[in-house]
């Protein structure tokens, strides 16, 4: 389910292309999570939900993963028309019936 997503987001990982918004950002820094991080969550992990905004009609992505020291991260992104992915927030996976704790 979602490969095509998922293996255009890690393309985009690979290549470096790839922001972050602002608010993924402050997000980062508040769960102390850095770049990496979520870039390991997009390479090894996998796409759980899509999403459409809507707004913009664009799909978003939840990626669900492992930061580098083993706790699970929520990675939401979304593949802009440029073909970079974008970024849109990030946060501690402390769920419980996939709910933020």
């Amino acid at each position: 389910m979602f490969e095509s997503a998922y293996r255009r987001a890690c393309e985009c990982v690979r290549r470096g292309d790839y922001v972050v918004t602002l608010h993924a950002e402050e997000e980062m820094s508040a769960d102390h999570l850095t770049v990496f991080d979520v870039e390991n969550v997009i390479l090894t992990g996998r796409i759980v939900q899509r999403q459409r905004d809507p707004e913009s009609r664009e799909w978003k992505y939840l990626f669900r993963g492992r930061n580098l020291t083993g706790g699970e991260v929520i990675v939401v992104a979304k593949l802009s028309g440029t073909k970079t992915l974008v970024i849109i927030t990030v946060y501690g996976a402390n769920l419980t019936n996939g709910k933020k704790r």
